[in-house]
């Protein structure tokens, strides 16, 4: 698998953002993942400026590979963002 930039950004509560992260795990990706729900303070509103720049409804997971967000978990999309 060539290198992405990948960027997971979840919640530890959510199950969808759980399934994405163990599906990324399955493909052998290399991603970063950021816990949203725990960050405080100037880091957390900087994160979630980031995430509204691609995901302006802020839902989770929002999973950023090489630019593109793939949101929600929708296996079916980041197989193929990964080939």
């Amino acid at each position: 698998m060539a290198d992405r930039d990948i960027i997971l950004y979840s919640l530890t509560t959510c199950i969808f953002c759980k399934r994405t992260k163990e599906f990324l795990d399955e493909c052998g990706a290399k991603y970063e993942c950021v816990l949203v729900d725990q960050l405080q303070g100037d880091e957390r509103k900087k994160v979630v400026e980031d995430i509204k720049k691609v995901n302006p409804k802020l839902s989770f997971p929002t999973l950023v590979i090489d630019g593109e967000a793939i949101i929600g978990f929708k296996q079916d999309q980041i197989e193929e963002a990964l080939r």
